[in-house]
């Protein structure tokens, strides 16, 4: 009842609507099944996008009106985002296996010890056009990937990825910037 108490019965209402809502699309076998009934529940999503086995978490915040992904986007099988918060992909994005996207932090509840050192924040996550995400990358709320950057598996992305760069590790760090002419 505590969790009840913290965000009330109508996003409780929300979160149980959203769940049922969702249980089509987790039963979607082809990837190209799942991409209309987003759109149906409110997300945007463009053309020839491809969501292998995603998943969606703090439905009853933002939820999936929060969500844009542009035209020829990728994500790869367990990619988990968190709605909380807007996550905007523009196109041409790659997103590999286990990626996750936080739009928020939290120690726990309002009276958690440590909530007054770590309060609770959101911000929305935007992934430039052309940009790739290798597997078990983690990019924390209010990151922005440049374009036409790439993001090293294993990394944790802490900050801005700047234009056309290669980062890395954990914390991510730029390792370079790619040059090649344009195209």
């Amino acid at each position: 009842m505590k969790a009840l108490g913290e965000i009330g019965w109508r996003r409780a209402a929300r979160f149980g609507w959203t769940t049922l809502a969702l249980l089509p699309y987790r039963l979607a076998v082809f990837p190209q099944l799942r991409t209309p009934w987003l759109r149906l529940l409110g997300a945007r999503i463009g053309a020839r996008v491809i969501l292998h086995d995603v998943r969606f978490f703090n439905l009853y915040r933002r939820g999936l009106p929060g969500l844009t992904i542009g035209d020829d986007c990728f994500l790869g099988d367990d990619c988990l985002l968190d709605l909380a918060e807007a996550v905007t992909l523009e196109p041409q994005v790659t997103l590999a296996e286990r990626v996750l996207v936080l739009t928020h932090t939290n120690v726990g509840y309002r009276d958690h010890p440590l909530q007054r050192h770590f309060p609770a924040m959101a911000a929305p996550v935007i992934l430039r056009r052309g940009s790739f995400v290798g597997a078990q990358v983690t990019i924390l709320p209010g990151v922005r990937i440049g374009p036409e950057s790439f993001v090293a598996a294993g990394s944790v992305v802490v900050e801005d990825v700047p234009p056309r760069s290669l980062v890395a590790g954990v914390p991510a760090r730029p390792v370079r910037t790619l040059y090649w002419p344009p195209s």
